[in-house]
């Protein structure tokens, strides 16, 4: 995968972390002057999916002051309410049906299920800066235990003023 220095932009639909429908674009994520973390997921309810994402609720008190948590897959809006409501999930998911995003990311690609290779999004997360310079990213990543690897890469940046 070749890396990306900065990330693209984009806009795409969603909820808040409320519920609420919106329309979410990188500046209006980047507006609070926190860190971003992006995280790619395959699909709404599924195993690996559900787990990731308890994960980064279940540590969202101490995400929360240094980073703005967004989730992205190509699931349906209705999909994400239902996934949020059932999980109690604090921070925004946002629908990417086309893929366009995803890809962007370098986020689709092949990848191996329960060995058969398909083509799919590949479980990544992104770590943005105010200056949208891409500061940290895993591609491939396990579910389990990767939300504390987040946590020691923000420890790690520093935020200038």
């Amino acid at each position: 995968m070749a890396d990306l220095e900065f990330s693209p932009d984009f806009e795409l639909k969603g909820i808040d972390e409320k519920g609420n429908e919106i329309v979410c674009s990188l500046d209006s994520l980047l507006k609070n002057e926190k860190i971003l973390v992006i995280y790619f997921y395959p699909k709404d309810n599924t195993p690996g999916c559900t787990r990731e994402a308890c994960d980064f609720r279940d540590n969202f008190e101490l995400l929360k002051d240094k980073a703005t948590v967004v989730g992205i897959s190509a699931d349906s809006i209705e999909s994400h309410k239902k996934f949020k409501e059932k999980y109690g999930l604090p921070f925004p998911l946002l629908s990417d049906e086309g893929k366009t995003v995803i890809k962007k990311f370098k986020s689709f690609g092949k990848k191996s299920l329960y060995g058969k290779i398909i083509e799919g999004i590949i479980r990544s997360t992104f770590i943005i800066g105010n200056d949208k310079k891409i500061l940290k990213h895993w591609h491939k990543v396990s579910p389990k235990g990767h939300v504390q690897e987040v946590l020691e890469a923000l420890a790690n940046i520093k935020i200038e003023s």
